[in-house]
């Protein structure tokens, strides 16, 4: 199955539009987990436990692994979610952007190493830095469009020939590179004007939309922005808002309870 066809099974059989994004760090730990060597992944993975059929997929982001010397962890951790809740896509946010050999290392790393349904892709070093991800067909490879932060207009709003570069990229990718159906655009919820535009330029294709919760974007103004006209074509990630709704032993619990609220809420504009 490929990563776009499990991303359409997970929204039908959750019902869900929510994507938990997986940012663990170990100073916002329940104490009872402080000082396990696994640690990194006895987080997570109860996370996981607690929220899989809430979900459309789970976003781990590399960094938070890797500074921790915890890459192993990430690997046991998507192993798990395969393992256990079979059908979950697993996005592997790295924002990988390079050319040549070294891209083909990097995918590599995403799709081999640690076994990801699907990778974010930094494009502005052009096609040539994409294609290797695209060559394992069954795998997602989403790319930047228009991301959350506040600095991303210094770059992504600029004019290139009568159009914003966002824009741009949006249509390259939907329009020329998409060749086998297994690209996505990252559009940050933080402005809907844009996911909108998104939408327009690329029709069905699938969003990761980053910015709810902590960053503050508005559920309702995404949803309606980026939906697609079956009331899908979204993955709403949410990360610290629900990895650390709780404080102690009972902490998936009570993420559960953020994640079910969450995907309530996004289901009220579907």
């Amino acid at each position: 199955m490929t990563f776009i066809q499990m991303l359409a099974a997970a929204w039908q059989k959750n019902n869900s539009l929510l994507c938990v994004g997986l940012d663990p760090d170990p100073a916002k730990f329940p104490t009872h987990l402080h000082g396990r060597d696994d640690a990194i992944f006895a987080f997570c993975a109860d996370i996981v436990d607690a929220t899989a059929d809430l979900v459309c997929a789970f976003k781990p982001q590399i960094a938070y692994f890797a500074a921790h010397r915890a890459e192993d962890q990430l690997e046991a951790l998507i192993a798990h979610i395969h393992a256990k809740h079979p059908g979950i896509p697993v996005i592997l946010d790295a924002k990988r952007g390079d050319i040549g050999s070294t891209a083909e290392q990097y995918a590599i790393e995403a799709f081999e190493r640690f076994q990801a349904d699907a990778v974010t892709v930094n494009p502005y070093m052009g096609r040539d830095s994409v294609d290797p991800y695209l060559a394992y067909q069954k795998k997602g490879v989403i790319l930047l469009c228009r991301t959350s932060n506040a600095g991303g207009s210094d770059l992504q709003f600029l004019d290139v020939g009568g159009e914003k570069l966002y824009e741009r990229v949006a249509r390259l990718t939907s329009h020329t590179w998409d060749t086998t159906g297994q690209c996505a655009l990252v559009v940050g919820a933080t402005f809907p004007a844009e996911i909108a535009r998104v939408r327009e330029i690329v029709g069905d294709m699938p969003l990761l939309v980053p910015g709810i919760g902590a960053q503050g974007g508005d559920i309702e103004a995404t949803v309606r922005a980026g939906r697609t006209a079956n009331g899908t074509g979204l993955m709403i990630n949410s990360s610290r808002a629900i990895l650390y709704a709780g404080k102690d032993e009972n902490f998936a619990a009570a993420s559960r309870v953020v994640a079910q609220q969450t995907r309530d809420a996004i289901n009220l504009y579907r």
